[in-house]
């Protein structure tokens, strides 16, 4: 029996329609799946945004309200897209209104907003559900499996990259990410969050940190009007850029392995560059987000000169199976979201928590602040901990 879920999304930007077709798309790809992803409201303050969301992809109603979707009995689960200084109160009110929260990262500015939001979603007994992707890539399921089974022996280092040129161009427009305020960090809550989460999937806790950060591209141009993505704004009002186009740090893990997590939302030549390369006694294995469907691995037994084999990950690894027939058929992003989308549902459905949670978020966030402060110090900075 297939039971109907009422869902809304909050936020309709570029992430708020990833959202959206994951859930239309969810059933095609898990047709075993015992909830089916009903699209009941989209709420999105930008004149004439959601009646066009509603219309294109089937929303019954449309609002410019996000507290209309928490009064609305007709929902009973939530995406939140919505730009990052929402994340907090969204995500408190729609898990206290009794909501199953699925909610972008980094889930607030600090690991205090992140922890406020994992403390509600734990309160109300709801499921809450995280948009760290990239874990959800059948390579990255399968690197971590082969770590921890000692594949490549007992690691030793690592490095995490997260290099993109969106921000790259001096006409970019002075968004929310560019503020404060609204964004709280820069690149560290876009791009590095998901880098910590990727340390921590594959290698555990981090302890402490030691970092420094950068703005390249010190001021940019005030838009206009309503804007989405990474949109321009050549001649409008300049304004300063409040936070950090680059960070750079060290990291020390609880095993005693060591790592770099590198981010920069400015570099020129680089799209999408995000992948990890993890080192140990035996071997090393390495993943590239651009060959999102491949590892770099090398084992054996010769230590020195041995040779690195390209694995093409097929149906026994991770999600694999629910997208391609056969090893080295390509997957996409989009995709990670479906995986994400399912593992929501079925988190609802069994009242069991899969995949990313807002406990993971509080981890990222908590690294995070430890690098902020130790921007600030100029010293190692210890992690919280805590979950």
């Amino acid at each position: 029996m297939v039971e109907t879920l009422g869902v809304a999304v909050i936020g309709f930007g570029w992430m708020g329609r990833v959202h959206t077709r994951a859930y239309a798309r969810v059933a095609h790809h898990y047709p075993r799946l015992p909830l089916r992803p009903e699209l009941v409201a989209v709420a999105e303050e930008v004149p004439g945004r959601a009646e066009e969301a509603a219309a294109q992809f089937g929303f019954a109603s449309a609002t410019r309200d996000w507290r209309e979707v928490a009064a609305d009995p007709r929902v009973r689960a939530v995406s939140v897209t919505a730009p990052n200084f929402l994340h907090r109160e969204i995500g408190v009110a729609m898990a206290e209104a009794g909501k199953h929260l699925w909610i972008e990262k980094p889930v607030g500015l600090t690991a205090g907003d992140a922890r406020a939001v994992a403390d509600a979603v734990a309160a109300a007994g709801v499921q809450g559900a995280v948009g760290f992707n990239y874990r959800n890539a059948p390579a990255v399921e399968t690197a971590r499996d082969l770590i921890a089974s000692g594949e490549i022996g007992t690691v030793t280092h690592a490095r995490i990259r997260l290099f993109s040129d969106y921000a790259a161009h001096p006409e970019a427009a002075l968004t929310w990410r560019y503020e404060r305020e609204r964004g709280g960090s820069g690149v560290l809550g876009d791009l590095a969050s998901h880098g910590a989460d990727l340390a921590r999937f594959l290698l555990g806790d981090i302890v402490s940190v030691a970092a420094d950060t950068a703005v390249f591209v010190p001021e940019r141009a005030r838009p206009a009007g309503a804007t989405a993505g990474h949109s321009r704004a050549a001649g409008g009002e300049p304004g300063p850029v409040e936070n950090e186009d680059y960070v750079g740090c060290l990291l020390r893990f609880a095993s005693g392995a060591r790592g770099v997590l590198e981010a920069c939302r400015v570099s020129v030549g680089e799209q999408n560059n995000y992948g990890f390369e993890v080192h140990g006694t035996r071997g090393a294995v390495a993943w590239d987000f651009r060959r999102m469907n491949e590892l770099a691995v090398s084992r054996g037994t010769a230590y020195q000169d041995q040779p690195v084999s390209t694995v093409y990950v097929g149906p026994g690894h991770g999600e694999f199976a629910a997208f391609q027939p056969g090893a080295a058929n390509a997957m996409g992003y989009d995709d990670l979201k479906v995986i994400e989308a399912c593992r929501f549902l079925r988190s609802v459905a069994e009242g069991t928590p899969y995949g990313a949670t807002p406990a993971d978020a509080v981890r990222s966030a908590a690294v995070l602040d430890a690098v902020v402060r130790s921007v600030d110090t100029g010293a190692w900075v210890a992690v919280d901990r805590r979950a």
